[in-house]
């Protein structure tokens, strides 16, 4: 690893690769991936890509009203539109690295049916869409003799020098070293880690967005969590995911009666935007006294259910479940996040020469509710579009960063157990499908007194101590966004 690149891209999920990817190969790029370099969202995205391939039966108009109903308006119609358009393109030139999507007998690129989707557009690989893109892309990064990639990274502190950014890292001993860059492209997903449940793996600890605050990003909306309907109700921390695209085949929801009960809240009933589902589990539990909700699709075809969703039915026997012929135990828990480090349609931050891509930015697409497989979508597109200007500042001239030498120590006190266990239970209690207010005030305070320990207490770095700061200060911009209105 050398000291020095143009590009310091911080995460490899399908963003950060993509990004790599999209940039000329004359140019030295780092990935960095915190864990191994398939730990990520993106990795485990099973429903597919929304994109509108032909206009047979679908338009980019379509698509981008479907987007903007989602996210109650509250959406950026500028990036909507880039999206929408863009996206396609995008979605090809994956195909042209191998990303196998599911044919019909034709060979024509099947498309399935999510919710709050009016036609069927997203293509998909099986329920497992995520990781084919995400094998694909490392294959693709793999060959390419300008990007060099390293897993078991972590970057706990970058700061803004000369002509460019200085990271501070951890390797996977727990040994510190620097790293300098030109620019830098944050893509380290999401927060799923400040909830107690949620279908994120362990890295989404919302570490970027840390970075970008202490560098003096701009944060926005990062109050729009997004908790998805359809999680498997089970006891681990890590849940489960029971892919939208399984109601988009007609799989129906059930309350603990085993009866439908989605047209009470919606006419779109199991088809309503994921924001809509979660509520009206959340207020059927409360008028029914139980959270026991399952999908039922036991009424399909057990082949064509084994075979279209076969990630999901291994997934579920391991719980007990055969999904061909058992309901599924369901509940609602933390998702996605909307809202996160505030970029323009380039993918530029407010800090020159930083530059934010996939579901740790905030583009604007997704406004208050992210409509299904869109995410996939939006870090191929802004990722591209990251690669792009840096391209062109690139072209335009620019001076490059001034390598220092550093002394680095990460010594210190042993951080203290549990802080971690108390934010998530924190955050479950106040800020949940709907929000408790009187908990939320009170959370936001006892949040702050943990981020202040965090911040003062000279404990060692580590990446137990770093993930905490991170949570710590994930829930603090979250509860002071929602406790101020």
């Amino acid at each position: 690893m050398e000291k020095r690149y143009d590009v310091l891209i911080v995460g490899s999920g399908v963003g950060g690769l993509y990004t790599a990817l999209s940039l000329p190969e004359d140019t030295s790029v780092l990935v960095l991936s915190k864990k191994s370099d398939t730990l990520s969202n993106s990795n485990l995205a099973q429903g597919g890509v929304a994109a509108v391939l032909s206009f047979e039966n679908d338009s980019f108009d379509l698509h981008y009203e479907d987007t903007m109903i989602a996210g109650s308006r509250e959406n950026d119609p500028d990036a909507v539109n880039v999206l929408v358009h863009e996206g396609p393109d995008d979605v090809r030139k994956i195909m042209q690295y191998g990303v196998d999507f599911d044919k019909n007998p034709d060979g024509t690129v099947q498309k399935t049916l999510e919710g709050g989707h009016c036609r069927r557009r997203i293509v998909h690989h099986k329920d497992t869409t995520g990781a084919e893109i995400v094998k694909k892309l490392l294959e693709e990064v793999h060959r390419r003799k300008n990007i060099t990639q390293v897993p078991n990274t972590l970057v706990y502190k970058l700061e803004k020098v000369k002509s460019g950014f200085c990271a501070d890292i951890l390797d996977e001993n727990g040994k510190p070293f620097s790293v300098f860059a030109d620019y830098c492209v944050l893509a380290t997903g999401g927060i799923g880690r400040v909830y107690k449940y949620t279908t994120n793996p362990a890295v989404a600890t919302g570490d970027g967005i840390r970075l970008a605050y202490e560098l003096g990003a701009a944060i926005k909306h990062l109050s729009y969590v997004q908790f998805h309907p359809t999680a498997f109700n089970g006891p681990d921390r890590e849940q489960f995911l029971i892919s939208e695209a399984v109601r988009g085949e007609g799989a129906y929801l059930l309350n603990c009666n085993k009866e439908r009960f989605m047209h009470r809240y919606d006419d779109r009933l199991e088809l309503a935007p994921r924001d809509v589902v979660s509520r009206a589990i959340i207020l059927e539990s409360r008028k029914t006294g139980s959270n026991n909700f399952y999908l039922d699709i036991t009424y399909k075809d057990s082949d064509f259910v084994r075979n279209r969703f076969p990630g999901i039915y291994a997934g579920c026997l391991e719980h007990g479940v055969d999904i061909t012929k058992d309901l599924i135990p369901i509940f609602p828990c933390q998702h996605y996040l909307m809202g996160g480090i505030d970029v323009s349609l380039e993918a530029r931050t407010t800090v020159s020469r930083l530059y934010a891509v996939g579901e740790c930015s905030h583009t604007g697409v997704h406004g208050k509710n992210r409509l299904a497989s869109n995410s996939l979508l939006e870090a191929l597109v802004f990722g591209r579009r990251a690669a792009e200007d840096i391209t062109k500042c690139i072209n335009g001239g620019y001076s490059h960063v001034v390598v220092e030498d550093k002394q680095l120590d990460v010594s210190g006190a042993p951080m203290p157990k549990g802080l971690r266990t108390e934010i998530r239970s924190i955050m479950q209690r106040a800020y949940f499908v709907i929000p408790d207010m009187d908990a939320v005030h009170t959370g936001l305070k006892k949040v702050d007194k943990i981020l202040a320990r965090l911040k003062n207490g000279k404990f060692a770095i580590t990446p137990d101590y770093c993930e905490a700061l991170s949570l710590a200060s994930v829930a603090h911009i979250i509860l002071k966004e929602v406790d101020e209105g």
